[in-house]
């Protein structure tokens, strides 16, 4: 049996052969015109498939120039603006409606909205056993791990699980649609019991409540919210429930499903790829920053002091030394991110009921300052703007969420996209997802075992 420090040495060993053997010369992608991260060399994407879910609009080509446009969030056909509006008009929560948009393509009558509410209000309570041995006796640091299993073990609850039938697959992905909050609060709240030692609570939902409201009941002990604590929730789901079919955990959905697998393997995958810090992280990545800013700028009306903390941060001498700021800059949207406008509205609203304008001001302050300053230090004239995660955290912070549970809620929103992408892929699909790959490594003359060093 290997001692200890012999297993680590040998881990230390293959580490290194992996570094040595696997790097690639830069130079070779644009040799072989290859287009890193499925982006062309002017910024816009690598047209890979066709979509009738989404688009997200942040320039125009014209004359084979691309100009920028103020950003538009379309679902469906419909701008994001009208659906949150409408909603507002109606004081109704939102995202329900805007999942049946997504999964249905069209805009549901109220008859046909109660329907499908009371159907998501039926599921959202976990099969039976399943919270006692799928999440209590398996906890997990990370909600997001806990999530993907949640869904893999949906599988073994499923009494069709490998049905191919777009009916089928309906019913499987509402019922995910249903559940992804009641598996993200049980989640988090064994990881609270089993990994930081706190009082755990189990509480039931309520199938007459809305995802958002059901949500902030699940995680918190005495399972009270106010209305505008719901409204704001509500309204950051509907902000992440889509964005495209080319985003990371949509084009994951697409992929997987291209190779006929199950439902629940495809959403599992895209999980996976949300949970990546250049994915779903990145707003706890804003609030880590702005910790940082809080503590070394003494002066939050200062725009010089502030401005001088954020060029430390851009020029790679403060906080990580990325030179990254983070919330600011999008690879669609340049002029606006029609999210982070409408987020941070709200936002405003929240932070008067909570006694944050000062923290409010802050972040103001900084999304005026930080796209000049991006710019000058990196000598670039590319325009930039706060993106919706540079507000997102924050109100969630406001709402008392705790950071574990920030990229989980985006889960919880995108379920009902991935879900319609995954639909779509099986109805329009039909051909597997295999692009090329360049090898550049030459053929060597092959070494017998026993002539190896």
């Amino acid at each position: 049996m290997s001692t200890e420090k012999q297993k680590e040495a040998m881990l230390k060993k293959l580490e290194k052969l992996a570094i040595h053997n696997d790097p690639i010369n830069p130079d070779l992608y644009p040799k072989y015109d290859v287009k890193r991260g499925l982006r062309n060399a002017n910024g816009t994407g690598v047209l890979v498939g066709l979509t009738r879910i989404g688009d997200v609009v942040g320039y125009e080509i014209k004359d084979g120039q691309k100009i920028a446009v103020p950003g538009r969030l379309i679902y469906r056909g419909y701008n994001v603006e009208d659906i949150i509006k409408d909603a507002e008009l109606n004081k109704q929560f939102g995202y329900e409606q805007c999942a049946y948009l997504l999964l249905f393509g069209e805009l549901p009558s109220q008859e046909k909205l109660d329907a499908f509410k009371n159907y998501l209000g039926e599921f959202r309570i976990l099969p039976s056993n399943f919270t006692e041995d799928m999440i209590m006796k398996a906890p997990s640091k990370d909600i997001m791990n806990k999530i993907a299993r949640g869904v893999l073990a949906s599988y073994s609850y499923d009494e069709d699980p490998e049905g191919r039938s777009v009916g089928n697959i309906v019913r499987q992905c509402v019922q995910l649609v249903a559940r992804f909050s009641t598996l993200a609060a049980y989640g988090y709240q064994a990881k609270r019991r089993f990994y930081d030692d706190k009082s755990m609570y189990v509480h039931n939902p309520k199938p007459e409540l809305s995802t958002a409201e059901n949500f902030l009941r699940l995680i918190r002990s005495d399972k009270t919210y106010t209305r505008l604590e719901a409204e704001i929730l509500d309204l950051a789901l509907i902000l992440h429930a889509e964005h495209g079919g080319g985003n990371n955990s949509s084009l994951t959905v697409h992929v997987v499903s291209s190779a006929d697998t199950d439902t629940y393997s495809a959403i599992a995958a895209a999980v996976g790829s949300l949970k990546g810090r250049r994915h779903g992280g990145a707003n706890i990545r804003v609030i880590e920053m702005m910790d940082d800013i809080k503590a070394n700028v003494k002066d939050w009306t200062n725009d010089k002091e502030i401005a001088a903390y954020l060029t430390k941060i851009a020029s790679k001498e403060a906080f990580d030394r990325t030179g990254l700021i983070y919330g600011m800059g999008h690879a669609v949207y340049t002029i606006s991110d029609p999210r982070e406008k409408l987020l941070k509205a709200k936002a405003k609203e929240l932070a008067k009921e909570k006694g944050c304008l000062e923290e409010f001001d802050l972040y103001d302050r900084i999304e005026r300052l930080a796209p000049g300053i991006v710019q000058a230090v990196h000598r670039s004239d590319k325009q930039v703007c706060a993106n919706v995660d540079f507000y997102s955290g924050f109100v969630y912070t406001m709402l008392n969420i705790p950071r574990e549970l920030y990229t989980p809620i985006f889960a919880i929103s995108r379920i009902a996209g991935w879900s319609a992408h995954r639909i779509e892929e099986v109805v329009s699909g039909g051909r597997i997802y295999r692009p090329a790959y360049k090898n550049v490594s030459p053929e060597r003359d092959f070494i017998p075992l026993a002539d190896r060093k």
